[in-house]
């Protein structure tokens, strides 16, 4: 068995107004008033109040971007290579913080044996991982794997590696630290995809300790892994480059897709760690969006504050893809009492349910 122990996060310092957001778009989209109304709407019934990012931009004027060009149709857009030497700037940095406040009145970095480091924003070579090693002088033998491009799920495939490393080594102390800098690839062309994405996504960090399950030690024992593709929901969620930024296809059958499945997935998970949806305490499920996660509760009928820690995080941080769901189980981690049993899932492309159930011991 294997345990988290701690979860520390990190945002990087734009905070944004939702509204704020809004007004930079609708100048960037130049829609008509007709889809204006509309993209307010979808603004205002998003469920985020705030998201940040590592570019100011979306709160200031023209004559004070620092990102986009000075130009009213955004002309030379950002390249590709505009947006990774961004990346290459402030991830690792980012990483750093939401590290420290996890070990904070932990233990020691230096004690540190795996990093695995998760990111689907941002990639080079070399990558994020020795950026990180490099910048908490981490021993130079340490063990380090990278997860890249698999989106939303990504930090519950990450758990599921430490585990596995935890169960072999029992002086494994393993850092997960997923970092996504998603406002880096906003598009100007208004499509459906585009609209959605500006719409949800922002920037931050997750870090979760997890070791191998000494009863000495508080934190949550995670007890299995499951995960299943909804072969059917393919092309519904999708991550791609392109010479202008990553190109995300979100599509608005995905809550569609969560509501039919859901339910028979969450049975078969539980079953797959001889549990029942009666043993849940808490949920704990990646906010997507105001829609994915009404959805789920549709699917399970839960009751109303069933995914509230799910809610608060969309409407203070947005969906930051992969550390949103630490984000979630940090609150719950916060209040959740010893013997309490937790149900976590998360959604991404293929389209990939990915869960994990774990309990809290003292």
């Amino acid at each position: 068995m294997s345990k988290i122990i701690s979860i520390g996060t990190a945002v990087p310092a734009f905070k944004h107004q939702q509204n704020n957001i809004l007004q930079f778009m609708q100048q960037v989209y130049a829609l008509d008033a007709v889809e204006n109304r509309k993209l307010k709407f979808l603004y205002s019934h998003s469920g985020i109040n705030t998201r940040y990012s590592v570019i100011p931009d979306y709160s200031h004027q023209l004559p004070e971007w620092k990102f986009y060009p000075h130009s009213e149709n955004l002309e030379p857009f950002p390249s590709l290579e505009q947006r990774m030497n961004w990346y290459n700037r402030h991830a690792a940095l980012l990483s750093v913080d939401a590290i420290r406040n996890c070990l904070q009145g932990k233990m020691n970095g230096k004690n540190i044996t795996h990093l695995i480091t998760v990111s689907c924003t941002g990639m080079s070579a070399p990558g994020l991982d020795l950026q990180v090693m490099e910048l908490m002088e981490l021993p130079k033998n340490i063990f380090r794997t990278s997860i890249n491009f698999m989106g939303c799920y990504a930090a519950i495939h990450a758990l599921k590696i430490a585990d596995a490393i935890c169960k072999t080594d029992r002086a494994a102390q393993v850092m997960i630290v997923c970092t996504e800098l998603c406002t880096l690839h906003f598009q100007k062309d208004p499509s459906p995809d585009n609209i959605a994405s500006t719409l949800l996504f922002a920037d931050g960090s997750a870090a979760a300790l997890v070791t191998h399950d000494d009863a000495s030690t508080a934190g949550l024992q995670l007890n299995g892994f499951y995960s299943e593709i909804i072969p059917g929901g393919k092309r519904d969620m999708a991550w791609e480059l392109s010479s202008t930024g990553f190109l995300m296809t979100l599509s608005g059958y995905v809550p569609e897709l969560i509501r039919e499945d859901f339910e028979p997935l969450v049975t078969r998970a539980l079953a797959n760690n001889g549990l029942q949806k009666e043993n849940i305490n808490h949920w704990c499920i990646h906010p997507g969006g105001k829609r994915i996660l009404d959805a789920v509760e549709k699917s399970l009928s839960l009751q109303d504050n069933a995914l509230q820690h799910g809610y608060n995080v969309l409407h203070d941080y947005g969906n930051m893809s992969s550390p949103t769901i630490l984000f979630v189980l940090k609150e719950i981690m916060q209040t959740i009492k010893t013997g309490n049993s937790v149900f976590g899932a998360a959604f991404g492309p293929g389209l990939t349910m990915e869960t994990f159930t774990a309990v809290a011991h003292a």
